[in-house]
């Protein structure tokens, strides 16, 4: 791969920082991206939906109530888990049937059957698809093809043990060995194993799985879901560390390379640690270009599907710990629809973070994310009629599963429906 410093930039409007190193580290690794346009997709005038995880999709009945549930108790849309950890509840080219499907017909197509039984009944299909997360620690994929096992240096390396896993061959069972127990170890803060935005073929394979996906299938819209980085203390792997190298020497003086390097001989992290503020900038804009290039993948195979991001919901937090730069990706027209992920209890906590959101995208599509799995339905519903009052352009429960999954008898949905069905009365 070419230094990206070579590379030709992006518009001006991609970025808000304009001077120094920031825009050259973040302008160029844009590049890598494709020169996308604004958005020509519209949103529908209100969308109602429901995250639909993937235990849901594992049989033709379950996907059959959910389906009639969601559509009998007023929703619109539903987003349906169609990649959890780097498998496919769809037919796919790229990566192997997920294991919980083991057993069923080989000719079941679980996102198929949810397109054909949803449009016989007006529900539009989102595609929810979980982009840099493609493992658990704790429960290890079981086919040797997966991409864990076939390209660990592929996957995003922590601070804590990179100096050490820098002296390891990635070919040699104890990198990823390592990688695992530290993350298994780390459960409670680390969901589990992610690919990182930095290696360009990592972006390349993330970027066909979801090529495949929008070629094989018309949905309506493609989900994305983990774009993000673990912590901020991610991505330290030595491909990371050495681009950014590469990146910063070539822009500083002579003297500065010197003093660095003289620093790196006992440090492997000199140079992120003396440019701290660069070394976050690169690793953003390289979530940045991630969704600018997946976003564009979609448009052009599909360009009357909707693209929409699951964020964190505070701007200041994304920014510092996951690296999600959202408001770039809204204000570049990057993707169709903002979710924040708004699942806290407190009802003035959730009114304030809606109201700070859509100041800061006043002119994007807004579909509030709640956390109805910790609510009543009362506070659900007070939760819609803030968001609606604030301006959002619909919302999405977090999940169908646990308000109404096979294993649920309670009329959570149905307190939902009589409210949205007094709507349409007004």
């Amino acid at each position: 791969m070419s230094n990206c410093l070579k590379c030709p930039t992006l518009p001006a409007k991609v970025t808000r920082e304009t001077t120094g190193m920031k825009t050259v580290l973040l302008g160029a690794t844009l590049a890598l991206a494709f020169t996308m346009g604004e958005s020509s997709v519209a949103a529908p005038d209100e969308v109602r939906a429901l995250w639909v995880q993937r235990a849901t999709l594992n049989s033709s009945e379950s996907i059959t109530r959910m389906v009639s549930t969601a559509s009998s108790n007023g929703f619109n849309t539903i987003f349906v888990q169609i990649r959890e950890r780097g498998d496919a509840y769809f037919n796919s080219g790229v990566e192997e049937r997920a294991s919980s499907l083991t057993g069923t017909p080989e000719d079941f197509d679980p996102l198929g059957e949810t397109i054909a039984r949803a449009r016989s009944v007006g529900l539009s299909v989102h595609a929810w698809v979980v982009v840099n997360l493609v493992s658990s620690a704790t429960d290890l994929p079981a086919s040797s093809d997966h991409v864990i096992y076939q390209r660990p240096n592929w996957l995003m390396v922590p601070r804590a043990i990179a100096p050490e896993l820098m002296k390891i061959n990635f070919s040699n069972p104890e990198y990823l060995g390592l990688l695992t127990r530290w993350t298994r170890a780390n459960a409670e803060r680390i969901e589990g194993l992610y690919l990182s935005p930095i290696n360009p073929d990592a972006l390349t394979y993330t970027t066909q799985v979801v090529e495949d996906l929008v070629t094989r299938y018309d949905v309506d819209g493609v989900h994305l879901d983990y774009v993000r980085y673990p912590s901020n203390n991610f991505d330290y792997s030595k491909y990371a560390v050495e681009k950014f190298k590469a990146e910063v020497r070539s822009i500083i003086s002579p003297d500065e390379r010197a003093r660095v390097d003289k620093l790196e001989s006992i440090d492997p992290f000199a140079y992120p640690e003396n440019f701290p503020n660069q070394w976050k900038q690169m690793r953003m804009a390289q979530l940045t270009a991630l969704i600018a290039r997946l976003s564009n993948a979609i448009h052009r195979i599909r360009p009357s599907a909707l693209v929409s991001v699951a964020v964190t919901p505070d701007y200041t937090d994304a920014l510092e710990n996951t690296l999600q730069d959202w408001r770039t990706w809204v204000d570049n027209g990057f993707i169709d629809s903002l979710c924040p992920m708004v699942y806290t209890i407190d009802a003035e906590i959730f009114a304030k973070q809606i109201k700070e959101i859509r100041a800061l995208t006043p002119n994007s599509q807004l579909w509030a994310g709640i956390g109805a799995y910790r609510l009543s339905p009362r506070q659900t519903l007070e939760n819609i009629n803030t968001a609606k009052e604030l301006g959002a352009n619909g919302i999405i429960l977090f999940s169908y599963d646990d308000l109404a999954g096979p294993s649920n008898d309670s009329n959570y949905l149905a307190v939902i429906a009589r409210a949205f069905a007094h709507e349409g009365d007004e």
